[in-house]
């Protein structure tokens, strides 16, 4: 399966990057390992997601950090289209 990430997706990862090394480098390495490990875990089960709360998009919760990965899935293509932090406002659109 082929893995895209979209700008957004990965200013976002960036931005979480940044915010949470401020405080604590170690913490943010394990909260980027997760969140890679979920989107190579979703190349195997793309399936496993729940549907998504904007329309044609699923979303997967990254266990142990506050992070939910949305993305599409198109054939053979898996899109990560954000990685939003589970208490903020969801976006209408991708």
């Amino acid at each position: 399966m082929n893995i895209g990430w979209s700008e957004l997706a990965l200013e976002q990862l960036r931005a979480a990057y940044d915010y949470v090394a401020i405080d604590n480098a170690m913490a943010t390495e394990r909260m980027v390992e997760r969140i890679f490990s979920a989107v190579e875990f979703l190349e195997q089960h793309p399936n496993l997601g729940r549907p998504g709360r904007v329309e044609g998009t699923r979303e997967l919760v990254v266990t142990r950090t506050p992070f939910v990965i949305a993305y599409r899935l198109q054939r053979n293509h898996l899109q990560i289209l954000a990685v939003l932090h589970a208490a903020r406002k969801w976006p209408k659109a991708f």
